[in-house]
């Protein structure tokens, strides 16, 4: 192959390769499409109601009415979730979390030794099995801005069961409502024919 040649093949190869070097930067300003501020795409979704306007939410009950019926072993067993952060036994601590022993009736962070957050430090008050409850719900509602990590439990019924357990961790547990005197009298169930 003569050189002369060889430059023209060279040469055609570098103008392909800036002309389409030339499309591209070109069509890149033609079709610009500037990043989202949020990754991912947008589903918008209708969200579906009932015939009578706003969705019914089931109503809550009492902590009280649930405690009657609570089952503290069942809470020792839904509370082993929570030694990962927390002692439950006397004299053993905190670790992560402040410990739990004697927990019900104690004023909010007041374990000696234990660095509070600031939001939970303000908060006046003592742990009732109420305030308990809500705390157990969602800990960042009830003191936003709380350094605890934990999302909160929805179910109502294993609430009542730690809470149940965690006034079994005391040497004069605060005593739980009777089931009778705290839950309001059900319907009595229809008679079931053979």
């Amino acid at each position: 192959m003569h050189s002369g040649e060889l430059n023209k093949y060279l040469g055609a190869l570098l103008g392909t390769c800036l002309i389409l070097m030339a499309v591209h930067l070109a069509s890149g300003a033609i079709f610009f499409t500037p990043a989202p501020a949020k990754p991912g795409y947008e589903v918008a979704v209708k969200e579906a109601q009932p015939a009578g306007g706003e969705a019914a939410k089931p109503a809550e009950q009492p902590i009280e009415a649930l405690l009657g019926s609570a089952s503290a072993e069942h809470g020792a067993t839904l509370a082993k979730q929570c030694a990962i952060c927390h002692n439950f036994k006397e004299g053993q601590g905190p670790k992560v979390g402040p410990d739990l022993y004697n927990v019900v009736g104690r004023k909010i962070a007041s374990v000696a030794g234990f660095n509070y957050s600031s939001a939970l430090k303000a908060v006046n008050g003592t742990w009732t099995f109420d305030e308990l409850n809500k705390w157990l719900t969602d800990p960042r509602a009830m003191v936003p801005g709380t350094a605890m990590t934990f999302a909160g439990l929805p179910n109502e019924k294993q609430r009542a069961d730690i809470i149940a357990y965690l006034d079994t961790l005391s040497p004069n547990p605060v005593p739980l409502p009777k089931a009778a005197e705290a839950a309001p009298a059900a319907p009595a169930a229809p008679a079931e024919s053979k």
